[in-house]
Parts: structure tokens; sequence; C-alpha cells
């Protein structure tokens, strides 16, 4: 649990920190801009609520109480199939082997949470 949790956690951590301090150049990634107007204010929203549930998660792996650690990965879970389904929508600018491959890097993005989440119900979960 602890090490997807950290997992979890350093992905959104990594993904933030780039948005705030470098927002040209995730948007210059064709997965990101699709050939849509540059928008800095929503880039750096979006990178400071990578942030927050980088928080979220950290916080949750250090403090391991149960409850807490669902809420992190609902809220994670929540963010990651709406993020894949949002992108389901906008495929058509890129080949399909980029296609292919973005979506199941989000879509793993949503199992490891759900994954994870079965396994605290199931009281298997050491930390």
């Amino acid at each position: 649990m602890l090490a997807g949790l950290s997992f979890l956690t350093a992905t959104q951590a990594v993904l933030g920190g780039w948005i705030l301090f470098a927002p040209r150049s995730f948007f210059a990634l064709a997965w990101v801009h699709m050939h849509l107007p540059y928008n800095e204010h929503l880039l750096l929203d979006f990178g400071a609520m990578n942030l927050a549930l980088a928080v979220l998660l950290a916080t949750a792996a250090v403090c391991g109480e149960p409850g807490l650690v669902r809420a992190a990965l609902v809220t994670y879970l929540v963010f990651s199939v709406a993020h894949v389904l949002i992108h389901t929508r906008y495929l058509d600018h890129l080949p399909p082997a980029q296609s292919a491959l973005l979506i199941t890097l989000l879509t793993l993005a949503a199992v490891i949470p759900a994954v994870l989440l079965l396994i605290v119900a199931r009281g298997t979960c050491r930390r």
C-alpha cells in the first residue's frame, strides 16, 4: 500500500511541479496542446491541483489511517477516470500508436487506485 501511494504521490508531485515551473514545455506535448491555444492560467491551475493531490496522497501514505487512505484513493480515482474519459474525446490529432499509448497510460492511472482500494477494502493492506 505504501509503495502504491508513494508512486501516485510522486507522479502527481512531478507532474504538478513540471506544470507550475515550466508550463510551456508541458503544453508543448502533443498529448496536451491538441492544437488549442495556450492558456497559462488553466495550466497553472491544473499544476496546482496536481500538487494538492500529491499532498493528500502523501498524507495518506504517511498516516496510513484507512479512512484517509480510502478518501485519497477515491479522490485520485475520480480524477483519473474523468481524465481518461476526457482524453478519449480528443484523440483525432494523434497517430494511432500515440493514442493507444496515451489511453493505456491514463487507464493504468485509474486502475492503480482501484486496485489499492480493493486491497484496503479487504483489509489485507500492510504498511
